[in-house]
C-alpha cells in the first residue's frame, strides 16, 4: 500500500526467491552482459557469502563533478575494495551490483530487518550493514573487478553532499558494530577501517586549526597546505599509473571537495 523503503523491499524479494544466489541491483544501474556469470563464478566457493562488482558512473560525461565521482568510484573499488578482498573481507558490498548466497541471507534476515540504532529502527546503510552481518556470520566477502556495473551519480554538489552524509553515517555506525569483528580479521583491515573513519574528522580539525591560525596570527598554514598537496599529487600519480589513464591526474580537484565536505562528515 505504501513505500516502506529499500530494506523491506529486499527482504520481501529474498523471502520469495528460490535460487541459490540473489543479485542486488539498484534501479538506476546498467550491468555489463557478463556480470552475473563473473559474480557467480566467484560464488562457487561456498565460503563466500557475498561478492560485488566494479562500479562506474553511467553519466560520467555530464558535469565536472560526475567525472570526479567516476574516478572516485574507480579508486574506491580498485584500491580500497581490492585491498580488503585480499583478506576476504570487503567491508561494504555496494548496492548497485552485489551478489549474495541465499542460504546465508535467509539466516540473517531477522537481524537485518530488526536492526535498531540509538533506540530507533534503522532506515539507512543497508548495503554496509548486510555485508557486516555476512562477515560476522563467518562468510567471506569478495570483489570482482571484471564484473562492471554503471550507475547514475549526483551531478551537482547538493545531492552529492546529501549522499555523503548518508554514507558517512552508515560508515561510522557500522564501524562501531563491527569493531569486535575487525580485531579478529587482520591488523591491516583494522587500521584501514579506523583510518577511513578518523581521516575526515582529522581533516575537519585541520581546517579549523588553519582558520584559527589565519584569524589569530594573520598567517596561512602553509605546512599543512603543502602536505595535503603532496599527498594529493602522490595519490593521483599512482592512480594514473595503475589505471594507465592520465585523467586521474585531474582527480587532484577532488581534494578541494574533500575539504569542502569535511564538515558534513564531522556532522555525520
Amino acid at each position: 500500500p505504501k513505500n516502506v523503503g529499500k530494506r523491506k523491499a529486499q527482504i520481501a524479494a529474498i523471502r520469495r526467491s528460490c535460487g541459490d544466489l540473489v543479485l542486488n541491483v539498484d534501479s538506476d544501474t546498467i550491468l555489463a552482459p557478463d556480470v552475473i556469470t563473473r559474480l557467480a563464478l566467484k560464488m562457487q566457493d561456498q565460503a563466500v557469502g557475498a561478492a560485488m562488482g566494479q562500479l562506474a558512473a553511467s553519466n560520467r560525461s555530464e558535469t565536472w563533478l560526475t567525472r570526479l565521482i567516476d574516478m572516485e568510484y574507480w579508486l574506491a573499488c580498485n584500491e580500497e575494495r581490492a585491498a580488503q578482498a585480499r583478506f576476504g573481507a570487503v567491508m561494504c558490498c555496494c548496492g548497485p551490483c552485489a551478489m549474495y548466497r541465499r542460504s546465508a541471507l535467509v539466516s540473517l534476515l531477522d537481524q537485518y530487518e530488526t536492526q535498531r540504532f540509538r533506540g530507533k529502527p534503522s532506515d539507512f546503510g543497508e548495503d554496509r550493514h548486510l555485508t557486516i552481518l555476512m562477515l560476522k556470520a563467518g562468510f567471506r566477502t569478495e570483489y570482482v573487478p571484471e564484473a562492471v556495473a554503471a550507475t547514475v551519480v549526483p551531478n551537482s554538489m547538493g545531492p552529492y553532499l546529501r549522499q555523503q552524509l548518508r554514507w558517512a553515517r552508515s560508515t561510522f555506525r557500522d564501524t562501531l558494530l563491527a569493531f569486535q569483528l575487525l580485531r579478529g580479521l587482520n591488523i591491516y583491515l583494522t587500521l584501514d577501517v579506523i583510518g577511513q573513519n578518523i581521516g575526515p574528522l582529522l581533516l575537519s580539525l585541520s581546517i579549523l586549526a588553519g582558520l584559527a591560525q589565519l584569524v589569530t596570527t594573520g598567517t596561512a598554514p602553509w605546512t599543512a597546505c603543502l602536505m595535503i598537496a603532496a599527498m594529493t599529487i602522490v595519490r593521483c600519480s599512482v592512480a594514473a599509473f595503475r589505471a594507465r589513464q592520465l585523467r586521474f591526474l585531474g582527480f587532484s580537484l577532488h581534494t578541494l571537495i574533500n575539504i569542502f565536505s569535511a564538515p558534513v562528515k564531522a556532522y555525520a
